[in-house]
């Protein structure tokens, strides 16, 4: 017979960390299904320097890897396995695994969120070396400094213009002729005068590899076929994230855009009616803030609602 765990954890980013270390202290023995991505976004990340507690900043592997170990001296434990399938309305819950099946009477997804990226080679190699997805954990780092950003959206223009604190130019570029944003912050984008704003235009490379950091970009005019160098000290990629939550789809209500719609801060539902003993935390079900401490803030509520939930039921 399967054993049945207390609570089970998808993924080990901040959110999923934090409910692991609340949930180990808890005596609820927790273990954390890994990911395909294991640590999360801050494992690609290199100095955080807004996370409390570090005055001189911190690693995004070294955070993630003390979180973990903190987390296991309580009794958590990992695995590194994929879930291919889930049952969420049987007793206890069937996770479908890589490594085989799980049962468990909790659930927390913490399985977060993928920025999107061009997938350039160049790009992918610099990611934390001038290249970055998130302008309000790394634009301190180009203070005086000229930057581009790249897509078409509003969270585009939210970064470009929150950039503008730091940079001295702004090169916001758009592989279309038309920008998606709404109106209001396209135009705050225009009117700001550090913002230049280039459209038909995509980059074909990011320069500086061998220097291991971003020395430019080479662009190309999507009409005429012109190849260009812009010199630039940052690339800002602000074409969305992508919640890893496709395989809750139909069990969960997801938003528009993927994101697991919750209530109650961490409160999964299905047609609006909460889910027993199934929780959302971190950026899979946050589409605002998308910060390691607020990830952490929700993996902390979803551990306490899952130990709730499994004393009121006498376990």
């Amino acid at each position: 017979m399967t054993d049945i765990r207390d609570t089970v954890i998808l993924g080990s980013g901040c959110a999923g960390l934090t409910a692991a270390i609340y949930t180990a202290r808890a005596g609820l023995n927790p273990l954390v299904l890994e990911g395909h991505e294991p640590g999360g976004q801050l494992s690609i990340t290199t100095l955080v320097e807004n996370f409390p507690g570090w005055p001189d900043g911190i690693q995004g592997p070294e955070l993630i890897e003390n979180m973990k170990k903190q987390a296991a001296r309580f009794g958590a434990t990992y695995q590194l396995a994929h879930l291919t399938r889930v049952e969420l309305g049987a007793h206890p819950i069937k996770l479908h695994t890589s490594s085989g099946e799980i049962h468990t009477r909790t659930l927390i997804v913490a399985s977060g969120a993928s920025a999107r990226w061009l997938n350039l080679p160049s790009e992918q190699a610099l990611i934390g070396h001038g290249v970055s997805s998130c302008a309000t954990c790394d634009g301190f780092f180009f203070r005086g400094k000229d930057i581009a950003v790249v897509g078409g959206g509003d969270s585009a223009m939210e970064e470009a213009l929150f950039l503008t604190r730091f940079a001295t130019k702004v090169t916001l570029l758009h592989r279309r002729e038309n920008f998606r944003a709404s109106k209001i912050m396209l135009d705050r984008a225009m009117a700001h005068p550090n913002i230049e704003l280039r459209t038909n235009t995509t980059v074909k490379e990011v320069l500086g590899v061998e220097e291991k950091d971003v020395r430019g970009v080479l662009l190309q005019d999507v009409k005429s076929g012109e190849e260009s160098e812009l010199k630039i000290s940052g690339l800002f990629l602000g074409i969305g994230h992508e919640p890893n939550a496709k395989m809750f789809a139909g069990m969960m209500d997801l938003d528009d855009d993927g994101y697991i719609r919750t209530t109650g801060n961490v409160f999964t539902t299905l047609n609006g009616t909460v889910i027993p003993g199934v929780y959302a935390c971190g950026d899979v079900q946050d589409r605002r803030y998308r910060q390691a401490i607020t990830a952490a803030g929700s993996g902390c509520m979803a551990a306490l609602e899952a130990e709730k939930y499994l004393e009121e039921r006498g376990h």
